[in-house]
């Protein structure tokens, strides 16, 4: 983990802005200002966090597309944009959300780098009514699995120029290998713990763990950086900004509609 600075000075302490608008146009963010943006969009329909909170999944995806276009525009050639989605099972329908997520952005002009899972804990999830119809019905084409995974998306303006960056900044925004390797950020499957059921973090809120903006934005800035989160929720990667020292984080709070 990057070191905290015991008693922050001038030079260290973060700077942070929140933006209460729309995502899909932010005219407070200058073209090409941004180094890093990571978000997790409120899941579409969720039952338990959002129930019919859009019109149709149409819509749904109106507000993924305008956002990608906006985050397209404020950020920096060569950098990244991580979203947070999965697909969501509403009222018996399957939404493809990740891989419709991941159409909007080519779209909107970035390439598709990458595509990391989370995993939740296994004993986060039993057996739901989803699941357990196979054992009403131990049958085929009875199979409804329960999800416990989401999609952390990966997409990349451009490409980046590493000679861009000096080496006193690359120096101060060295990632602790020990960490790298202990914790499996080099995998494509990351065992993270989400909030659980209960926390005044998951009702309504349905916050990310702190520890999945912490490795992103370890991963894809350097000090003294601006972070974009178009989403702000409960404010998680504001909260992780702080801890690793970027120095200016940006975050929009969205109207969602």
């Amino acid at each position: 983990m990057r070191p905290e600075s015991p008693k922050p000075t001038s030079s260290r302490v973060t700077k942070h802005q929140l933006i209460v608008g729309n995502c899909r146009s932010i005219p407070e963010v200058p073209d090409d200002s941004v180094h890093l943006m990571v978000t997790s969009p409120p899941y579409f329909n969720a039952p338990f966090d959002y129930p019919d909170k859009y019109q149709n999944y149409e819509q749904f995806l109106s507000l993924i597309r305008g956002f990608a276009e906006e985050t397209f525009r404020v950020l920096k050639p060569g950098r990244i944009a991580v979203v947070n989605v999965d697909d969501m099972l509403v009222k018996g329908e399957k939404y493809p959300i990740a891989s419709d997520t991941t159409n909007i952005f080519n779209q909107a002009g970035f390439r598709y780098r990458d595509r990391i899972i989370w995993k939740k804990p296994d004993g986060y999830l039993r057996i739901s009514r989803r699941s357990g119809v196979l054992l009403q019905h131990p049958y085929p084409m009875y199979f409804y699995p329960d999800n416990l995974l989401e999609s952390i998306l990966i997409f990349q303006k451009g490409k980046f120029d590493y000679k861009s960056v000096s080496q006193e900044s690359k120096k101060a925004s060295k990632i602790d290998i020990n960490e790298f390797q202990q914790n499996g950020w080099y995998k494509t499957l990351w065992s993270m713990t989400n909030v659980l059921p209960g926390s005044k973090l998951e009702k309504d809120i349905a916050a990310f763990p702190e520890e999945l903006p912490y490795r992103i934005v370890s991963l894809f800035s350097f000090r003294g950086e601006t972070v974009l989160d178009p989403f702000v929720g409960s404010g998680t990667t504001m909260k992780v900004c702080r801890k690793i020292l970027v120095v200016i984080v940006l975050e929009l709070k969205s109207k969602r509609n």
